[in-house]
């Protein structure tokens, strides 16, 4: 009977967790009540249609200039919200859209501020790279740019005596950039309260990680920095990885790499010619197998959380 159960403990072994540095590891045995995957599938589904739509509008010439859609990484900016408090801190790169509504900001602010109009988050004037809340620092459209500014807000945080974390994201086309390594290093040194969160979604920009990264365990590239790796396709593996990742930095052990294992359906870029450099085929697969919200979908209706006719209303 629907309703039964409000509450699924489930085993989340079957996904590996690989840590670098550490002793422990994020929970493997996880609680999912029914309310909080209610509201998980409700604002992953919100972000794909609030994408989908701005891809029509840019091809309807509505949005111009650079579009950063971020289809198929909605676990991500879901995951890590449903952990972190709206008084923490949030920066990542140009692929901004599904945290700045995670971080407060309405479709109707984000579609506007695409658009280029008064609306806007930003009035207009920043368009798909650079919206911004209170708590969320935007995207930043130079590559890595942001994560030495993420530990920036970190030192305030720190200097300040405040009990918040810094979640600075970036991808994996800019994990060898000098001023990431830098910044690991100043974040270890001084003890910081920040996250970095490499969303790792194969091809930065157009190039496979095998053929831009020596070391593609993005999650060991720290160093003395301890690291976590886990797939960024399933909501509650980011969820517990995150979890774990502000206990460790709200505790005073400083910084923690957090890598995300994650795809974009899409191009870098609307009008990237994506399908140069991966197949159709491939990402048929990746939405068949690991979409991550069909997954959710079909974890709350095996366990009688909830009914297909209930997740349709979403």
């Amino acid at each position: 009977m629907l309703g039964a159960f409000n509450m699924l403990r489930t085993n989340a072994q079957r996904i590996k967790c690989d840590v670098h540095k550490l002793k422990e590891a994020p929970a493997t045995q996880v609680v999912l009540t029914r309310s909080d995957g209610l509201r998980y599938y409700h604002t992953m589904k919100t972000i794909r249609h609030l994408e989908l739509k701005a891809e029509w509008l840019f091809k309807q010439k509505i949005i111009r200039g650079p579009c950063h859609l971020y289809v198929g990484q909605e676990a991500c900016a879901v995951g890590i919200e449903a952990v972190i408090n709206l008084t923490d801190h949030l920066i990542t790169a140009y692929r901004t859209h599904g945290f700045a509504y995670t971080r407060g900001g309405t479709p109707r602010e984000i579609i506007a501020e695409l658009a280029g109009r008064g609306a806007g988050m930003s009035k207009g004037k920043g368009g798909s790279m650079h919206l911004f809340t209170k708590t969320f620092y935007g995207g930043n459209g130079i590559v890595g740019s942001q994560v030495p500014l993420g530990a920036g807000i970190a030192l305030a945080c720190k200097y300040q005596n405040k009990s918040q974390v810094v979640v600075c994201i970036y991808g994996d086309g800019a994990a060898n950039q000098g001023q990431v390594f830098e910044t690991f290093n100043m974040a270890a040194l001084w003890k910081l309260p920040i996250i970095f969160v490499c969303e790792n979604n194969k091809y930065a920009k157009g190039t496979p990680t095998w053929k831009a990264s020596a070391n593609t365990d993005f999650y060991t590239k720290g160093d003395s920095v301890p690291g976590i790796r886990v797939s960024g396709m399933d909501i509650l593996c980011v969820r517990e990885a995150t979890r774990f990742a502000v206990d460790h930095c709200r505790s005073g052990k400083g910084p923690i790499v957090l890598e995300l294992k994650t795809y974009r359906y899409l191009g870098h870029q609307e009008g990237d010619a994506h399908l140069s450099y991966r197949s159709q085929e491939e990402i048929d697969e990746v939405c068949r197998v690991s979409d991550p919200i069909a997954m959710l979908h079909e974890r709350m209706l095996s366990n009688n959380l909830t009914s297909g006719a209930e997740l349709e209303v979403w």
